[in-house]
C-alpha cells in the first residue's frame, strides 16, 4: 500500500522547495530582527506579527530538514521533524488568524484596551492548542513517514494509521479550513470600515486644510488588507487540494506541478510576510536601507584608513617610506608608537 501510494519527489522539487525554505527562513529572521533593534517599533501588532514569524522560522526549518533528508521509514528523526512541523505550523495557522482578531477589535470596536487583553488568550490558544494536539498526535503514534501523499518530503501523519484522516483534520487540516473562512471576513469588514471613515472624513476635508491630502499611506494599508487573506488562500490552497485529491482517491495529487506548489506554498508563509511587512512598509524599509549604507560606508572608511598609511605622499620616494616604517617598527618594540 505504501509502495503504490508513495508520491516520489524529484531532485528539482527538492532544490525549490528548499530555496522557498531558505527564503522564508531569511524572512522570518529578519521580521524578529528588526523587531529586536528598534524598540520604537515595538507595538502590540508587530509583537503579534513576530509571534507569527516565529513560527514560520520553525516551519521553515523542519520542511527543510524533511525534504532535504526525503524520509521512508518511521525514524526517530522523522518524528521529531514531523512533530516539530506540525506544531510550528498549526501555531502559524492560529497566529495568522490571531492578528485578524485584534485588528479588527482595535480597528472596527475601536477599542485598544479589549484588543490588548486579547494577547494573553491569543498566546494560549496559539501556542497551547498546537503543542497539546502534537503531544498527543506523537504519544499515540500517529506522526511519521507518509510516503509524501500530502507532504513534499517531510514526515506528518503516518500512512499506517487507521485514522489518518482523522489527524490530518486535527493536526492542520481543519484550522486550515477555518482560516479560509475567518481571514476575508474579518479583513473584508476592516477594509469597509476604513472606507466608511474615509468617506465620512472626506466631508471635512475643504474646510480642515487647504491642501490636498496624501493617499499614499491609506492606499499601501488597503492594498495590504486586501493581500494578506489572498496570499493565505493563494499560498495554502495547494495543500488543500492534494487533500482533497487524497480523499477522493485521486492520483493526480501525485503530479509533480502540484507537488511543487504544495512544498512552495507551505514553505513560504515566512518570506510572504517578510515582504509585506519590512519591505512594502516605508519606515522599515527606510532604515533598513540607511543601516546597509551605513555599514557600506564604514567598510570603505576602514579599507581606506588602512591603505592610507602606506600610500606614499607627493615628493616622497620609497626609501624614505622604507626609514619610516622602519622606525615605526622600532618604536612600537620598545613600548611606543610613532605618530
Amino acid at each position: 500500500m505504501a509502495d503504490r501510494n508513495q508520491t516520489v519527489v524529484y531532485l528539482s522539487e527538492q532544490v525549490v522547495v528548499l530555496c522557498s525554505c531558505g527564503l522564508s527562513f531569511l524572512g522570518s529572521s529578519l521580521i524578529i530582527f528588526t523587531y529586536i533593534i528598534w524598540s520604537d517599533l515595538r507595538t502590540t501588532p508587530r509583537r503579534l506579527l513576530v509571534y507569527l514569524s516565529i513560527s514560520d522560522w520553525l516551519s521553515a526549518v523542519s520542511y527543510a530538514f524533511g525534504v532535504w533528508r526525503v524520509f521512508h521509514t518511521d525514524s526517530l528523526d522523522c518524528v521529531a521533524q514531523g512533530a516539530i512541523s506540525t506544531f510550528a505550523n498549526t501555531s502559524s495557522f492560529f497566529w495568522t488568524v490571531a492578528i485578524a482578531v485584534y485588528l479588527y477589535v482595535f480597528i472596527v470596536r475601536s477599542s485598544q484596551r479589549v484588543a490588548d487583553s486579547l494577547v494573553l488568550f491569543f498566546h494560549l490558544v496559539s501556542w497551547g492548542v498546537p503543542l497539546a494536539i502534537t503531544v498527543a498526535a506523537v504519544c499515540l503514534n500517529k506522526i511519521g513517514y507518509d510516503a509524501s501523499e500530502v507532504s513534499v518530503g517531510w514526515c506528518w501523519v503516518s500512512i499506517h494509521a487507521p485514522d489518518r484522516v482523522l489527524w490530518m483534520l486535527l493536526t492542520g487540516k481543519i484550522w486550515e479550513f477555518l482560516a479560509y473562512l475567518t481571514l476575508p471576513v474579518l479583513y473584508i469588514l476592516i477594509k469597509r470600515h476604513i472606507h466608511t471613515a474615509h468617506a465620512a472624513l472626506s466631508e471635512y476635508r475643504p474646510i480642515l486644510a487647504n491642501r490636498p491630502p496624501s493617499h499614499s499611506f491609506s492606499s499601501m494599508a488597503d492594498m495590504k488588507l486586501t493581500l494578506i487573506p489572498i496570499i493565505f488562500i493563494v499560498l495554502r490552497i495547494w495543500s488543500t487540494v492534494r487533500f482533497i485529491l487524497l480523499l477522493a482517491g485521486s492520483s493526480v495529487r501525485q503530479n509533480p506541478v502540484l507537488v511543487t506548489l504544495h512544498g512552495i506554498g507551505n514553505t513560504s508563509q515566512g518570506a510572504a510576510n517578510c515582504i509585506m511587512f519590512v519591505l512594502l512598509t516605508r519606515p522599515i524599509r527606510t532604515r533598513l536601507c540607511a543601516a546597509l549604507c551605513c555599514c557600506s560606508k564604514s567598510r570603505a572608511d576602514m579599507q581606506h584608513s588602512h591603505d592610507a598609511p602606506n600610500r606614499l605622499l607627493p615628493g616622497q620616494d620609497t626609501s624614505t617610506q622604507r626609514e619610516e616604517d622602519n622606525t615605526s617598527r622600532v618604536g612600537t618594540d620598545r613600548g611606543y608608537s610613532v605618530d
